[in-house]
């Protein structure tokens, strides 16, 4: 099943069913995906506008960027559920035989560094669009200026999410250089996306108080 291409129903139903696929990484990555449309949304109600015509170049930008960082994330909600997917059918080769074991190890140890890249993958996309919901402060449609703090939301509800799908797999990796690269990086893209999410809420909520 292509998740991504489901109706919304038919994706909360199967994600809430006793099914593995999707999990928390594929909620995430829709979630991201949530975040990025929004920032769509924001840049399209100011493009064309004479009041912000000074910012015209600037959400035009962010116009083509989030479309493809939204277009990763909904890719990425796929490639999260077939990670986990092989993951299992990893464990389920037999191990009957010495031979056996060492392809079955070797099938797990693959698997599982495809579990950790796909929600690193996810927390890159989502911190791209964090950025770019921040250079749209200030610099779009005030009216929907609330539209931009939800994205934020949703993005450091993404990153947030796909972390804990990437801590979970660390120590399941064959290299122990690899799981530290994982854990120092992905722990810099999650305290960075905090503080950039902050800024953009409390900007936000400050514009309405």
């Amino acid at each position: 099943m292509m998740l991504s291409k489901t109706t919304i129903s038919e994706f909360i139903n199967v994600l809430g069913s006793e099914a593995p696929v999707p999990g928390g990484g594929s909620a995430s990555a829709l979630s991201g995906a949530i975040g990025v449309s929004l920032i769509a949304m924001v840049a399209n109600l100011t493009i064309g506008r004479q009041k912000y015509s000074e910012c015209e170049e600037l959400n035009q930008f962010a116009l083509q960027e989030s479309s493809k960082l939204c277009a990763e994330l909904i890719a990425l909600i796929d490639k999260d559920a077939q990670a986990y997917s092989k993951v299992a059918e990893a464990y389920k080769l037999p191990r009957g035989t010495a031979k056996e074991k060492t392809a079955r190890n070797a099938a797990i140890a693959e698997t599982t560094l495809g579990a950790t890249e796909t929600p690193f993958e996810i927390m890159q996309a989502a911190l791209k669009a964090l950025y770019l919901c921040k250079s749209l402060i200030g610099k779009s449609n005030e009216n929907a200026a609330s539209d931009l703090g939800v994205s934020a939301l949703n993005l450091l509800s993404c990153i947030n999410g796909a972390w804990l799908n990437v801590l979970i797999n660390l120590s399941g990796l064959e290299s122990a250089k690899t799981a530290e690269y994982f854990k120092t990086k992905g722990q810099e893209i999650v305290d960075t996306a905090k503080k950039e999410a902050d800024y953009i809420y409390d900007y936000v909520k400050d514009m309405m108080i």
